[in-house]
């Protein structure tokens, strides 16, 4: 889980743009996720094949 915890920190410090995420690990991905202080910034876009692609914006969503 310290994998994911890493990759949404480095997507919230714009080391890196974005995380795909396959939908073998999204349960364990989405439970790092909705812990994480800043859950409402990042955005998550489903793709074919139950891919999701998450990206972090400054501003949170409602």
């Amino acid at each position: 889980m310290e994998k994911y915890e890493n990759m949404l920190n480095q997507l919230q410090n714009g080391e890196i743009k974005s995380i795909e995420i396959q939908k073998e690990e999204f349960y364990d991905f989405r439970e790092i996720l909705v812990k994480h202080p800043l859950f409402k910034h990042f955005r998550g876009e489903a793709k074919q094949s139950g891919r999701i692609i998450y990206t972090y914006s400054e501003i949170p969503r409602s």
